[in-house]
């Protein structure tokens, strides 16, 4: 086996192996199982730790229980205050394990992290874990990413753009398995075999950048679209509290329920992902993200 398939092979496994420790392991976790999302969030921390990183953890109380962010940072070299965040939820709605939703999003996470270790960006890239992304939160002051953002705001950082990775895990090249608000269909494909990248107006120029980069290092199908927040599913993940609080921001999805059967039901299994895809999609993310990290975001 050649050093690039052996390569392809062990990031499939380290994929698989983080959705299973977090759906299949631990499952279901949220505020009505806190010591699962603890477990969740410890795991999160354990690996942060293990590829050589400080991580911080920034909790904060709910209904009595403790409730953390974890949050890890590569510092840049040359426009060092300037901040590419990088973001997953790791909580699972209530009634889930939620493999894809989103224990895919963390695994891509995890190893975004570790192969920004081998480079020297020059804009300082942070990885954040959200808690409290789905109901009852969403969209509340209690929402993790929602907390995370105002505290940026009110330090002054400089993000200039979050990407917020959510449900990434399955694919099809079934015609007719992917489905789209109205008119949507018109313009793009019926089959769910690609990535999508979904901004607001007013942060299409940075996904641009990031899908070109993406391009340049992938032959992974990848779509985009820049719209309307108010478009079902457009603003539905942690990007969301990124754009309340002024920050330029994007969701890369494989868009869940829009082609995912599974969404937010009991049935969200790790067994149901497309790890060879996923693992594609990881690769070609971890090159666009080295790269854009690299030049700077316009």
């Amino acid at each position: 086996m050649d050093n690039d398939r052996a390569e392809v092979v062990t990031l499939e496994s380290r994929l698989r192996q983080h959705v299973q420790r977090l759906a299949g392991d631990i499952g279901e976790r949220n505020i009505v199982h806190p010591e699962a999302l603890e477990a969740a969030a410890s795991y999160v921390d354990a690996e942060w730790t293990r590829q050589g990183y400080a991580v911080g953890r920034l909790a904060y109380d709910v209904l009595g229980t403790r409730c953390t962010n974890l949050e890890v940072t590569r510092s840049g070299d040359g426009r060092k205050n300037e901040i590419l965040l990088i973001g997953a939820h790791y909580d699972s709605v209530i009634g889930s394990p939620g493999a894809n939703d989103n224990a895919s999003g963390v695994a891509v996470l995890l190893e975004l992290s570790r192969s920004l270790r081998t480079v020297e960006p020059a804009m300082t890239v942070r990885f954040v874990a959200f808690v409290n992304e789905e109901p009852p939160f969403f969209g509340t002051g209690k929402q993790g990413s929602m907390v995370y953002a105002r505290a940026a705001r009110s330090r002054g950082d400089d993000i200039r753009l979050m990407a917020s990775l959510e449900t990434l895990g399955w694919y099809s090249d079934r015609p007719g398995s992917q489905s789209y608000p109205p008119l949507f269909g018109l313009f793009y494909p019926n089959r769910a075999d690609f990535v999508a990248m979904v901004s607001d107006f007013r942060s299409r120029t940075a996904m641009r950048q990031l899908a070109t980069a993406f391009r340049a290092r992938s032959d992974f199908p990848v779509q985009t679209a820049a719209t309307f927040r108010f478009v079902p599913g457009v603003s539905w993940s942690d990007h969301r509290s990124s754009w309340h609080h002024g920050y330029r921001a994007l969701m890369i999805t494989d868009t869940a329920f829009y082609r995912y059967r599974h969404y937010h039901m009991a049935s969200d299994t790790p067994d149901k992902l497309d790890y060879p895809r996923l693992s594609r999609v990881t690769s070609g993310l971890s090159g666009a993200l080295i790269a854009v990290a690299g030049r700077g975001i316009k």
